[in-house]
């Protein structure tokens, strides 16, 4: 999304739990919505966090193989910039 690596659920996670965390991850964004109070948005903020965690998306990575964590970084100023060059449509990056 606009140029920027994000990490991807953990794949090994059992699709029932995927699923109800997904769940959950929504449920909080939609809490965002609207006008809540500022106790609101902290705390529809700290359950995004949780399911994100949950999920592998934020937190320690899920992966074992060693690569390092680009999530959240240009994708210009990571190894990944030739890839994301062609699945751009060689789009500048």
């Amino acid at each position: 999304m606009r140029g920027r690596l994000w990490r991807k659920a953990n794949p090994d996670l059992p699709e029932d739990v995927r699923e109800a965390l997904v769940r959950e991850l929504m449920d909080a964004r939609r809490a965002l919505r609207g006008t809540p109070s500022e106790a609101q948005r902290r705390a529809a903020r700290a359950q995004v966090d949780r399911a994100k965690r949950a999920l592998g998306e934020r937190g320690p990575v899920w992966w074992t193989d060693g690569a390092p964590d680009f999530n959240r970084k240009l994708a210009k100023n990571t190894p990944y910039r030739e890839w994301f060059l062609r699945v751009e449509g060689g789009g500048d990056v």
